[in-house]
């Protein structure tokens, strides 16, 4: 399942102009932030979402009576929620820095739900403020961190940042025949460094990662004196593992994949992220082996891949040298996903279900 991308934003100063006087308790101080609906929207289309964090100094005290408070916060939420703009939480913290309250940014205590999330994408989440204390909460809950105003960027350049963050992911898969490390960046084609112990078979994972445009680091040592077979099935499983993780919630990819000719031999490759894995393979292979590898692992290959990848693959072959139907395979593959995995090619998750 795709983990959630959340925003834990600040208040004044960041969705509102903080006025001199530090407190935003009346309709004739209440600005919004220039730039910050439309920067919400674009990261709304992107699949993330927003949770308010935000100290209130004195709340619900004669210093700063709850009533002057609702008025200009329900004119916000309004506001927002007109250009379908929503939170999924809104947190509140009445404390005074005397109080060292534990609920007080940069303290988590209003956020621990969220840090115990598994769910919780950590990757892409961020905290967005004005103010020191807002980078010291995002480096307390090891998120990134985007500051507001004249200390640091508006609204427009920030959502550029956050969307711009590269799909990155680590898997590390450790079994009693296999140790595998994989290093994906989606939005990066170098560097391609690949050592299984199988000569031709990194060659096939290099074609896969050149073709389809991503950088990939993959380290295996697998227990070869037995056969390739866990080598090769483990390594499809951490690799289609460690790209699922990098395309998070898979919002704006352009999903589908076609192509693959191979001098006289031609693979057909269709692959599609739809989140539930598959693999069909129409063909053979003349030869039983190819540099060191059987071809019956390439079938076996592909359907690893599909299954941690959570994604559909379906490949045509015909030809005559098992070499390059082999070559093709791989090729057509990643030639297939170079597509499927772009980004900014679609408008939300590309399905009428709106989950992938």
């Amino acid at each position: 399942m795709s983990k959630r991308k959340l925003l834990f934003i600040d208040r004044d100063g960041c969705l509102i102009e903080e006025p001199a006087d530090e407190q935003v308790d009346s309709f004739d101080k209440f600005r919004l932030m220039p730039g910050v609906i439309e920067a919400l929207l674009r990261l709304k289309g992107a699949g993330f979402r927003f949770v308010m964090v935000s100290n209130q100094d004195g709340l619900g005290t004669d210093a700063f009576p709850q009533q002057a408070f609702d008025g200009p916060q329900q004119l916000l939420l309004q506001i927002l929620a007109s250009q379908g703009i929503e939170f999924d939480a809104i947190n509140i913290d009445p404390s005074l820095p005397e109080d060292h309250s534990p609920n007080r940014k940069p303290g988590v205590g209003m956020l621990l739900g969220y840090l115990r999330d598994p769910d919780l994408d950590r990757t892409h989440s961020a905290v967005i403020g004005d103010r020191g204390t807002d980078l010291e909460l995002a480096a307390n809950m090891d998120l990134k961190g985007y500051r507001v105003g004249p200390q640091g960027q508006d609204w427009k350049a920030i959502a550029s940042a956050i969307l711009d963050t590269p799909r990155t992911a680590t898997v590390e898969r450790r079994t009693a025949e296999t140790g595998i490390s994989v290093a994906v960046n989606l939005d990066a084609p170098k560097p391609v460094r690949i050592h299984t112990g199988i000569g031709f078979f990194d060659h096939m994972l290099e074609q896969i990662a050149a073709h389809a445009g991503f950088s990939l680091a993959l380290d295996c040592q697998g227990d070869l004196h037995v056969d390739e077979h866990h080598t090769v099935e483990d390594c499809a499983l951490a690799l289609g593992s460690a790209l699922d993780q990098a395309l998070s919630d898979r919002v704006g990819v352009g999903r589908y994949g076609f192509v693959l000719p191979m001098d006289e031999s031609l693979a057909k490759v269709t692959v599609d992220l739809s989140g539930r894995p598959a693999f069909v393979l129409h063909g053979e292979f003349p030869r039983a082996s190819v540099g060191g590898l059987h071809t019956e692992m390439v079938s076996h290959f592909f359907a690893s891949l599909a299954q941690t990848l959570r994604c559909a693959i379906h490949i045509e072959l015909s030809g005559e040298n098992t070499h390059h139907l082999v070559e093709a395979c791989f090729k057509g593959v990643g030639r297939a996903l170079r597509p499927a995995l772009a980004r900014g090619t679609t408008a939300g998750v590309p399905s009428t279900k709106g989950l992938l």
